[in-house]
């Protein structure tokens, strides 16, 4: 395949996982031969050695200040931009996504013609904690009803992007409400969506570090504040 792929972590803080979650995803990458991909870390202001390990594995992007989740997805989409990648995935960097999944997404973008490619945990949610499930769900309805498009996952980390999904979405919000504002902008530029099946692997590290559902009503809020701001 001679379309390039351009793998996206935004990471905060995760230089205890961070050189494993790299080497799966390479090791991954690798061993689909027909995939040209590159990785590549956004490194959001890290108060720990995140910026050292990232370096040391992979091409990084380091923010000097942490400025949220949305800001590091959108520096990472900018940079595929910027050097003509045709697709672009954004992946976790706590381990919760298998690598596995990671190919499942980008096969789904490149051999059929979606521009917003979802890997939905709720598909089957399988080993996702029952809290996390309701969170989920709560935001996946106010998704639907502020800004009129449904999935079953608008929180997931992994999403692929098509070249035109990589020009026509604008992330404008830096917290976790980037998610559901992902979806919003597809719905707006008329961009083809699809969700697939994917397993959430959590650890006791990775739950530590995902949302809340007290995040989802701070989400919430932003989510009817920015609405509101573009009405």
């Amino acid at each position: 395949m001679n379309k390039k792929v351009l793998v996206i972590i935004p990471a905060y803080n995760e230089g205890e996982v961070l050189s494993g979650v790299i080497r799966n995803i390479k090791t991954e990458l690798q061993s689909s031969k027909d995939l040209n991909a590159d990785v590549m870390v956004v490194n959001d202001g890290s108060s720990d050695n995140t910026k050292a390990v990232a370096e040391k594995n992979t091409t990084t992007i380091s923010h000097l200040v942490n400025m949220g989740s949305g800001a590091a997805t959108r520096t990472g989409l900018e940079y595929a931009k910027r050097n003509n990648y045709d697709y672009a995935v954004t992946i976790d960097a706590d381990g919760q996504h298998l690598a596995s999944d990671l190919t499942k997404v980008i096969n789904k973008l490149v051999s059929e013609d979606y521009d917003l490619v979802i890997g939905s945990r709720l598909l089957s949610a399988e080993g996702m904690p029952s809290h996390r499930v309701f969170g989920n769900k709560l935001l996946n309805l106010v998704t639907g009803i502020i800004f009129g498009v449904r999935v079953t996952d608008s929180q997931s980390g992994l999403k692929g992007f098509s070249r035109k999904a990589i020009e026509k979405i604008d992330i404008r919000s830096n917290g976790f409400e980037f998610c559901s504002e992902i979806v919003w902008r597809a719905k707006q530029a008329n961009l083809k969506i699809i969700e697939v099946p994917i397993k959430a692997v959590y650890t006791d590290y990775s739950l530590a570090k995902g949302q809340s559902n007290i995040n989802a009503l701070r989400i919430i809020k932003n989510l009817i504040m920015q609405k509101i701001r573009e009405v």
